[in-house]
């Protein structure tokens, strides 16, 4: 699964009753230590499952034969179920009669007890239940997303969406990854649309009354979270790689803009094919594209049948970007690597659940660092590790591999740390192993648990049984225990040609510098170091301190190629050399230098003048990517100073006299001989020297957002967004009423959802007003209104938390239920209101669980160290630039 990884850096799951289950306690014994919420008397063999939805009545009515194991004597089984209304259950054994069976429906558990009358001995059975259920308008079960078709009519289309325990809603079943089983599905819809499932269609037949009946392949034996359905109006588009049929399912007219995505489908699926050694085992792969969007993902790995939200799927001349392009084929990446990863080797209990998406993000870089190395995506993991560390720093991070005890906290499991930090954790290992040994351990393996289930040591020892000797110890350290290593060269010194340096490991919080320093963790640290243009030298930092010896003497790089995963505190003459020597670089470790340096500098481990003289030192001729990077910080330091309009001004104007004339060079315009890292530049400069009030930028996208009033596609391209975005910060009501206008008539749902995405973002504070009232109308559509709330918490938390506060049972009707106890504390999650935190205890205390609150926690650590901080880094900050001003 793709998720959205917020500014609270979590996706969670409200504090309803019905979620609050504990786990049982495991039996003991070998087979019982995964956990499950289940009694273990008994496992599914085979489910049939037979639908009929009613998608304007928003319900369904469903059968399901249930082929199970009864391993010990029993007078009863406890399955799942949520919203699911029992309406005839029986049980059978072989072809004997089918005996009457009550149910008992526990709402707060999510589950139903089946009680059959007496005792019956082990052996299998098989239930026969008729229930129905409901469909939802946000993206958690059945769940049905409206748009208007090109012609502009009204159209509804139903998807699935199961991980993690929503299968529940649409079919009774042991709603667990462990119980893993076979189906069948057979659906009865309108003939004139199109049913998806995992499987291809196997039979189809017209029933009459303009209805159809159509019955999918049996799948392979997977968990019932990989199900999916989908049904609507939609076009197919295909490409045959070896024996898989490779697809992309669309609304009907939409095919040319899924072409991208299917290109990039049939090489992913050709790439893992060879590099798992393992071949794609199912006859077609599809991936089924839905309007609308979900605060929770963005697409979902259902074995043979990926769902991707529109946005980020299809690619429309009109609107999508370089880096939406690039974007399509990262999450196409990282999806597909999942049928592997996932689907057919499944983590045994969401605690590992990063086995399934921290390799699925490792894999998404790999694959695109091969197909499109122009992109210098290897610098993405450089990015993710920053976003994990800047959670993983907080006392309120958690371990890699996490105890999971409740429902609600398999959905908050999805986070920052899970994604990017298990990427940032396999890169560094696979580093220390070396790709061969690394891919030499994945085949065996992948070949080894087809099918089957793991826990995370399953693929440790996997690895170090193929040559890693030493892996299992270092990967205990860092996915066992939560926290960033620190280390700091204490000393350099060059004798007889070579450069000896001597290292201590601390530990990097952004929130407990003092306690953390005085009693570090320890984590046995691969490093990988270089004297800059010399040959690389490796060791591993065990039990706090060591030493490494570098070829060579001068300027060094400690985390050389930056696949480790820990920060790096040098000696001021080191960071001056550094300095000196910065664009001899490579542009990786440039980017993470410089990472590091403003972490550590605004978190008082150095001054903030060692980060800021080292981003004065970034040459106007580096890397696209770090020059993104590199404006970025400005546009942070802009926002330091929302209440000193004349320091912003002055940093506005040095912004400016530094990125304009690359900017100029690009021009406005993107040119077709653009490479995707210029097209990306140009974007960057572009929304970050608007956001900063650059005049030039400001009058150009003004110029073009009145060209619309003669020329309507005077914005069409790669650009549109872009503009429309410096439009949105800067607009007044006549700008946000003609936005609004725009999103009100926008031909096509993906353009409707990028304009109102936008209503939310505009910094003058009554029309942040006016977004949210616009939220709580129907005129958005019931997926997009959550993100013009968020949008408007970009500039105004404060005022965003106090409406949803106000207005929180409405406001959190427009969120999916995986993402609602997230949703407020992620609005406030910026605020640097002291006020912001009585708020959101009080929310957590009022409407959240303990064990829900996980999301508050972050938050208010987030803000207590903000209100921390941010008045050292503004004093530090401004001397300097007092000191750059003189000069």
């Amino acid at each position: 699964m793709k998720v959205h990884i917020s500014l609270a850096a979590s996706a969670a799951l409200l504090a309803l009753a019905p979620v609050n289950a504990t786990l049982a306690a495991p039996a003991k014994g070998a087979a019982t230590e995964v956990p499950s919420q289940l009694p273990r008397n008994a496992a599914p063999l085979h489910y049939s499952v037979t639908v009929t939805p009613n998608a304007e009545k928003l319900s369904f009515e469903g059968n399901v034969l249930i082929e199970f194991l009864l391993k010990t004597p029993s007078d009863s089984v406890t399955l799942n179920a949520a919203d699911i209304d029992f309406r005839r259950v029986t049980i059978a054994k072989g072809r004997a009669a089918a005996m009457p069976a009550t149910t008992t429906v526990n709402a707060a558990a999510q589950t139903a007890t089946i009680a059959f009358g007496k005792k019956l001995p082990a052996g299998r059975y098989t239930l026969n239940i008729d229930y129905s259920g409901k469909i939802l308008q946000q993206a958690n079960g059945l769940f049905a997303l409206d748009y208007k078709d090109p012609q502009g009519a009204e159209k509804r289309a139903l998807f699935t969406q199961f991980e993690a325990p929503d299968a529940r809603r649409f079919v009774p079943s042991w709603d667990e990854p462990n119980y893993k089983a076979t189906f069948d599905l057979t659906a009865t819809v309108p003939a004139e649309q199109m049913a998806v499932s995992n499987m291809p269609v196997a039979a189809r037949r017209d029933i009459g009354n303009g209805l159809a009946e159509v019955r999918f392949g049996t799948s392979p034996k997977m968990s019932t979270y990989l199900l999916f359905f989908g049904l609507g109006e939609f076009d197919r588009i295909t490409k045959q790689v070896g024996p898989t049929e490779v697809g992309v399912v669309v609304g009907k007219g939409n095919g040319p803009k899924g072409q991208y995505a299917l290109d990039a489908s049939a090489k992913l699926v050709a790439y893992y094919n060879d590099y798992f050694d393992t071949p794609y085992p199912l006859p077609k792969l599809d991936n089924v594209a839905g309007p609308g969007q979900s605060q929770f993902f963005s697409a979902m790995e259902n074995w043979g049948a990926i769902f991707t939200f529109e946005r980020v799927l299809l690619n429309d001349p009109k609107i999508t970007s370089a880096r939406t392009r690039q974007g399509i084929f990262s999450t196409d990446a990282h999806e597909i690597a999942h049928q592997w990863f996932g689907n057919l080797v499944t983590m045994a209990w969401w605690d590992d659940l990063w086995l399934n998406e921290g390799f699925a993000s490792w894999m998404e870089s790999k694959a695109t660092a091969h197909f499109n190395p122009d992109w210098q995506s290897e610098l993405d993991r450089v990015n993710g590790r920053e976003g994990a560390m800047g959670l993983d720093a907080y006392v309120t991070t958690h371990p890699v591999i996490q105890k999971i005890s409740t429902v609600e906290q398999t959905s908050q499991a999805f986070d920052t740390i899970t994604y990017q930090k298990g990427e940032a954790v396999i890169t560094m290992l696979e580093a220390y192993a070396g790709e061969t040994i690394w891919r030499d351990g994945l085949r065996a393996y992948m070949k080894k648990h087809a099918y089957a289930n793991t826990r995370t040591d399953d693929l440790w020892n996997a690895v170090e049984a193929a040559g890693a000797k030493g892996l299992v110890k270092i990967a205990h350290d860092f996915t066992k225990q939560p926290g960033v290593p620190l280390l700091e060269v204490k000393s350099a010194k060059c004798v007889n040609g070579s450069t000896l340096l001597t290292l201590t490991q601390s530990e990097f919080s952004r929130d407990r510098k003092a306690e953390t320093s005085a009693k570090p963790q320890r984590w046995n640290v691969p490093v990988i170091a270089q004297v800059i243009g010399q040959a690389p030298s490796k060791t591993v930092i065990s039990n706090g301190s060591g030493s490494l010896q570098l070829a060579g003497c001068g300027a060094f790089i400690v985390n050389a190629g930056q696949s480790g995963y820990y920060r790096v505190l040098y000696q001021p003459d080191m960071m001056a050399a550094l300095q000196k020597d910065f664009a001899k670089l490579p542009a990786i470790d440039q980017l993470g230098l410089l990472n590091d340096s403003q972490s550590l500098a605004f978190n008082e481990y150095q001054p903030v003048r060692t980060a800021l003289n080292l981003v004065d030192a970034v040459p106007s001729d580096t890397s696209q990517r770090v020059t993104e990077d590199n404006v970025s910080t400005y546009g942070y330091l802009y926002g330091l100073y929302e209440k000193d309009p004349a320091r912003q001004a002055k940093l506005a104007k040095l912004a400016s006299n530094r990125f304009g004339p690359a900017l100029a060079k690009l021009g406005y315009k993107q040119s077709p001989s653009d490479s995707t890292l210029d097209a990306n530049l140009r974007s960057s400069l572009i929304s970050t020297l608007g956001y900063m009030g650059d005049p030039a930028v400001v009058a150009e996208a003004k110029r073009l957002f009145a060209e619309l009033e003669t020329n309507p596609a005077a914005l069409d391209g790669p650009l549109r967004t872009t503009w429309l975005g410096v439009i949105a910060q800067n607009a007044d009501q006549a700008d946000w009423d003609k936005m609004r206008k725009l999103g009100q008539t926008a031909e096509s749902f993906l353009v409707k959802s990028s304009m109102y995405r936008l209503l939310g973002s505009a910094r003058d504070t009554a029309l942040a007003k006016q977004a949210l009232a616009l939220a709580l109308t129907k005129e958005p559509g019931s997926t997009l209104s959550a993100a013009i709330i968020n949008g408007v918490s970009g500039d105004h938390p404060d005022l965003a938390v106090d409406f949803a506060l106000a207005n929180r049972e409405a406001v959190e009707a427009l969120v999916d239920v995986s993402s609602k106890s997230e949703f407020i504390p992620g609005l406030g999650y910026g605020s640097s209101d002291p006020a912001m935190i009585g708020k959101l205890e009080a929310y957590a205390k009022a409407y959240l669980s303990p064990e829900s609150r996980k999301p508050v926690d972050q938050a208010v650590a987030a803000i207590q160290t903000r209100i921390k901080s941010q008045p050292r880094i503004r004093t530090e900050t401004s001397a300097w630039l007092d000191e750059k001003a003189a000069q």
